[in-house]
Formats: C-alpha cells, sequence, structure tokens
C-alpha cells in the first residue's frame, strides 16, 4: 500500500511539478523574475494541481475539504520556505545554475510533502467513494 501511494504521488508530483518547472522557466526565460522568485509562482501553480490530484488519487481522502485544504496549505507551505531556503543557497549564494538546483531542490522538498500529507493532511479522513 505504501509503495502504491508513493509511485501515485511520484505520478501526481511529474504532472505538479511541469505545472511549477513551466511557470519556472517561462518566468525566468522571459525574463519577467529571477529564478528565486519565479520558483516560487511555479510552486504555487503547481501546489494546485497538486492538492486535487493527491486528495483524489494518492490518499482517496474523505477528510472534509475544509480541513484537508488547510492542512495541506500547512505542508504546502513548509514545503514552500524550504524550497526558497534551498533556491536561494544554491542560486543566490553559489551560483549555481537554476534548473539543476531547482531539481534537487524538488528531490528534497518531495519527501517532506509525501510524509506531512500521508500521515497529516489526507491521514485518517474517512475514505471517499466517488
Amino acid at each position: 500500500m505504501l509503495l502504491r501511494q508513493f509511485a501515485s504521488f511520484v505520478g501526481v508530483g511529474l504532472v505538479a511539478m511541469l505545472v511549477h518547472y513551466g511557470f519556472l522557466i517561462g518566468l525566468v526565460e522571459g525574463r519577467f523574475l529571477a529564478a528565486v522568485p519565479a520558483t516560487l509562482v511555479g510552486y504555487v501553480a503547481g501546489g494546485l494541481v497538486s492538492y486535487a490530484l493527491n486528495r483524489r488519487h494518492t490518499f482517496a481522502s474523505g477528510r472534509p475539504h475544509e480541513e484537508a485544504l488547510w492542512r495541506f496549505a500547512v505542508v504546502a507551505g513548509v514545503g514552500f520556505c524550504l524550497t526558497y531556503v534551498a533556491m536561494h543557497i544554491f542560486v543566490d549564494r553559489f551560483a549555481f545554475p537554476y534548473l539543476p538546483s531547482q531539481v534537487v531542490t524538488t528531490g528534497l522538498v518531495t519527501f517532506w510533502s509525501f510524509s506531512a500529507h500521508k500521515l497529516w493532511t489526507f491521514g485518517l479522513g474517512r475514505r471517499h467513494t466517488a
């Protein structure tokens, strides 16, 4: 069950990552934003996709939206801060290229997010059947 959930989480994460990276690359290459603020915009956009798909497909949570959404926001907020700190260190402090830095950051934040969402955001809620 845990392996299936993690595989589903990674699949959903790939979809959310495409949205995140799409914003990141578009904003940086279009010269609208620097890498760190652009990745935070992408993180929020990908997070919206992630909530909808993880609630339904990964965790099959029956926890009411009123409860799951604020929990998701707290976990995503921590992930947002982790993303900011990691990208700031990699890109602003060490001048590493933004895309490889984002790949490493994504890996770090993925494990935090999966654990927190499984145990707290969507855990212990009634399973929905719809």
